[in-house]
């Protein structure tokens, strides 16, 4: 009897050993693929003039780790930290004004500003933060409608619209660089596409990373912190928004310290995928089968699908659907057509 209880316990001892003893909901490498932290990056934001955190619009550790950031920045910066994210356009900003220094009720605010289908889980904690702690928040990115314009007929589409309405987005004539990687990346998986699809999706793209870039450049402020949420194609591998501001920056005899986060999704957690070694300075590394939040209706152009079935209408799938080979994508629905968004 003594030798079947040693027995058993040995094989309990060798299943629990054999378990994993923990399931992380994230891990964090460097750019180099190098074990990291949070606290790494925490030390390294605080000391940057801008913080972008690419985010995966539909994962729930991205929007946590994104308001505990908000958080511990705000105790070093205090009033001089200054929020803003692509999930608020310009032509919002007044309102968000009107909450954050308490004028308006929160509920009056939701019920007027446009809002992504899963603001209320995902991004009014962050925005309830500001509001609480009077912080600077900043509707960065350019008005849908007009992103759609772009999207159906190039940047030319712009040409007719008021002074008033080009208040709403980046400086024309856009400087644009069709052989930026990120957008010929979606140029070249657009090709074959009915239309206009393949030549102004990365054009529509671009218009949306250049006003969010100038959003930033705009409201900069000595001695400040700009953290910026975005969806993490807009700011992957220093391209999109940050190749913006840098170029507005080259204005000026300034340096600009960046930190870029972004966030992607692997089955082993132990360690960095090729595919995303030098993304950002900082990869947070979530397990695939995350759990999701409510499919985000980003304002769109994230990223096109792997394969678009030749012509006929085209729909862009929600960035969470799209395969990790892929680029990123977040699609919403405008006026004039149909526009995508970025991760």
């Amino acid at each position: 009897m003594k030798i079947k209880s040693i027995i058993g316990g040995l094989a309990i001892i060798a299943l629990l050993t054999g378990a994993k003893s923990d399931r992380p909901a994230y891990r964090v490498f460097n750019a180099k693929g190098h074990v990291s932290n949070y606290a790494d990056i925490l030390k390294e934001a605080r000391e940057a003039d801008v913080v972008f955190f690419g985010e995966i619009h539909t994962n729930p550790i991205c929007h946590w780790l994104e308001l505990q950031l908000a958080k511990d920045l705000s105790q070093v910066k205090g009033k001089k930290l200054i929020i803003g994210a692509e999930m608020f356009e310009r032509d919002n900003q007044l309102l968000l004004n009107e909450y954050i220094s308490g004028m308006i009720r929160k509920k009056d605010f939701e019920a007027e500003a446009k809002l992504w289908a899963n603001y209320k889980t995902d991004y009014a904690p962050l925005v309830d933060f500001a509001a609480k702690n009077k912080i600077k928040f900043v509707a960065t990115n350019i008005p849908r409608r007009y992103s759609a314009i772009v999207n159906l007929k190039g940047f030319q589409g712009l040409d007719s619209i008021n002074a008033v309405e080009r208040g709403m987005m980046a400086p024309l004539p856009l400087k644009y660089n069709p052989e930026l990687p990120c957008y010929k990346k979606i140029g070249e998986m657009m090709a074959g596409s009915p239309m206009h699809m393949g030549d102004n999706l990365p054009k529509a793209q671009a218009i949306k990373d250049a006003t969010m870039a100038q959003s930033i450049f705009k409201n900069l402020e000595e001695g400040a912190l700009f953290y910026h949420v975005n969806g993490s194609y807009h700011s992957e591998n220093h391209e999109g928004v940050v190749w913006y501001l840098k170029e507005y920056n080259k204005r000026t005899a300034n340096d600009l310290k960046i930190v870029t986060i972004t966030a992607v999704e692997q089955n082993d957690l132990d360690k960095l995928e090729k595919d995303n070694l030098g993304t950002a300075d900082f990869i947070i590394v979530i397990p695939e089968d995350m759990t999701k939040t409510q499919e985000s209706s980003a304002p769109p152009i994230s990223m096109p699908p792997a394969a678009i079935a030749a012509p006929g209408p085209v729909k862009m799938a929600a960035p969470d659907t799209i395969k990790k080979d892929t680029v990123k994508q977040d699609t919403t629905s405008t006026e004039g057509g149909e526009e995508e968004d970025d991760d």
